[in-house]
């Protein structure tokens, strides 16, 4: 027996969110017979609510769950404080390079490939299992907020602006990536931020030009790039108009009270 599979000596409960019956009677058999315990879900929507309220150890998550796919919902889980400590762990029937880069970069930890060998689904889960109970990272505790589907939309959406904000995606495109359609994130939006996505991302874009002028050398026009703004001329007049002074001007006054502290 491998080291890990010694080490994962406890049983865990397992969410398995899959819409292929068949491919998944290898991959339960396999986690049966060292006598974890199992919970299905055949649809993204489905998997993402199971989680929530079952609080399973890991995740074992489609890659391909039809309209919905499984980086959606794994964004949705780690934006969500009721199971962003989950593990996820994929499953793929032909993973290239840039797909398995962006399952990770949506949270997962792994990738498991179609068709399942049961001694490496093994192996692969008993790792994750021994470090996530090493790790620092608790369950939701009963006191956290109630389990509310447009609020963690609208905190992935938020993480998606906010960590490409140079780039950031048409509403329907940017709806389509946290899960649901323009209508419902516009809605959630304004109920949970006070803001249209639009508002958002402007104001994100200024924050962050605070941030950049104040820590970086960055010319204007480069800066105004970097967040997204067409153009220095139309940075310099957002800037102006939530602030109350040109970015130049804002540097200059920054810099001068850190030489003076």
């Amino acid at each position: 027996m491998s080291y890990w599979l010694q080490s994962s000596t406890e049983r865990a409960h397992i969410l398995v969110i899959d819409d292929s019956v068949e491919e998944l009677q290898v991959l339960l058999a396999a986690l049966r017979r060292v006598g974890h315990r199992i919970s299905l879900a055949f649809d993204a929507l489905e998997g993402y609510r199971r989680a929530g309220v079952l609080q399973p150890d890991l995740i074992l998550l489609d890659v391909h769950l039809g309209a919905t796919s499984g980086f959606e919902v794994c964004r949705l889980l780690k934006a969500d404080h009721a199971t962003a400590h989950i593990p996820v762990i994929f499953l793929t029937a032909g993973a290239t390079l840039e797909e398995r880069l962006t399952g990770l970069r949506e949270g997962g930890v792994d990738y498991i490939l179609k068709p399942f060998e049961p001694e490496e689904v093994l192996v692969r889960v008993a790792v994750h299992l021994t470090l996530a109970r090493r790790g620092t990272q608790p369950p939701a505790s009963e006191d956290d907020e109630p389990h509310d589907l447009d609020r963690v939309i609208v905190t992935a959406a938020q993480r998606l602006i906010e960590g490409d904000l140079a780039n950031v995606p048409p509403l329907p495109a940017l709806a389509a990536r946290v899960g649901t359609h323009e209508k419902r994130l516009t809605r959630a939006f304004r109920a949970h931020t006070g803001r249209t996505v639009l508002e958002f991302a402007r104001e994100a874009r200024l924050l962050r030009a605070q941030q950049l002028l104040a820590q970086t050398p960055l010319g204007i026009e480069e800066l105004a790039h970097a967040i997204g703004f067409s153009s220095a001329a139309n940075f310099t007049t957002a800037f102006r108009e939530r602030f109350g002074s040109t970015p130049a001007a804002y540097r200059r006054l920054y810099r001068g009270s850190v030489c003076d502290a």
